[in-house]
């Protein structure tokens, strides 16, 4: 098991996930449980962006500037042990639907983009990625509700970024996670929850990926054994996919082949999400900040391979 010397950036945040490491040194996180978005700037300081109802989870930048957020609904239910936080079940009571939204950064406005793609609700839309094109690739994770003995089939989506057009492309899809692009924009990946797979596909043009049949094996990257559960991921400059890691805490690296793969421990079992970001300006994106979603930090890292600056930051 490899090592990371971990420094906190901030702490007190309601499980922060979807950080986004912005060019002046400050990162964005949404706060699930604390329905809203944060920035948090490099002394710790903690602004309010916006407020959000539901549970905003997934965020972007996009070719405007303005943030992308994929909100859950509210699918989950805070569950405090013992000063930690963990998502709990399904409450139908709480929950206000799926959707994708645009924030601005500014003013924090909220509007609503998607809620559904051709007559098919988005349940719980999870994490999203910019393409250099300027649309989006977005996981809806879905709902398992335990009371009702349901478990949804899900998909990716590809979506413009004002509104226009929603598209499935990927169907069905296992509780899918988090979602990123190879370096090169050539291949899309993603990380389902429970099964503990990176699956991947050939990207074959703006929202089209290569045709694969369901027991081809090259669709997936990489298949963790053990309890070993699967959150939103990041893609360094490398092509090292970098998946969070729950259960075992963490942020687990699988090369760009799916040959090698090692695991960094973070000590907290909810390592929800990684970005990369640029603090010593060597224009290699050597800072990975982390967001540690049970104890409520955003902790960052001297990251041992170059990192990726995301399309539109």
């Amino acid at each position: 098991m490899a090592e990371l010397e971990l420094v906190e950036v901030a702490s007190g945040l309601r499980f922060p996930e979807g950080p986004v490491a912005m060019p002046d040194g400050s990162v964005i996180v949404t706060e699930i449980f604390g329905a809203r978005i944060t920035r948090v700037l490099p002394d710790g300081t903690k602004h309010t962006v916006a407020e959000i109802d539901g549970g905003p989870n997934g965020l972007a930048v996009g070719p405007d500037g303005a943030l992308y957020v994929c909100n859950n609904g509210g699918c989950f239910t805070p569950i405090d042990s013992g000063g930690a936080l963990f998502p709990g079940r399904f409450d139908p009571a709480v929950y206000i639907g799926g959707s994708v939204q645009r924030v601005d950064i500014a003013t924090g406005t909220v509007t609503d983009l998607y809620t559904e793609c051709d007559g098919h609700p988005l349940r719980a839309p999870n994490d999203i990625v910019f393409d250099m094109q300027g649309g989006m690739w977005i996981t809806d994770h879905g709902i398992r509700d335990a009371a009702a003995r349901t478990s949804d089939l899900t998909s990716i989506y590809y979506a413009a970024a004002d509104g226009s057009k929603i598209t499935e492309v990927v169907h069905p899809v296992h509780a899918p996670n988090g979602i990123g692009l190879s370096p090169d924009g050539s291949h899309l990946y993603w990380a389902e929850t429970l099964n503990g797979r990176v699956m991947e596909r050939v990207i074959t043009g703006p929202g089209a990926v290569a045709r694969s049949a369901s027991l081809d094996p090259s669709t997936c990257l990489a298949g963790l054994p053990g309890l070993q559960l699967l959150d939103s991921l990041a893609v360094d400059g490398e092509g090292n996919v970098c998946v969070a890691t729950l259960v075992n805490g963490g942020i687990t690296v699988v090369s760009r082949d799916g040959s090698g793969v090692a695991h960094y421990a973070t000590g907290d079992p909810m390592t929800t999400n990684i970005c990369f970001g640029d603090e010593d300006g060597s224009g290699e994106y050597r800072t990975a900040y982390i967001t540690l979603s049970s104890t409520g930090r955003l902790v960052k890292a001297r990251w041992p391979h170059r990192g990726l600056r995301l399309n539109f930051l």
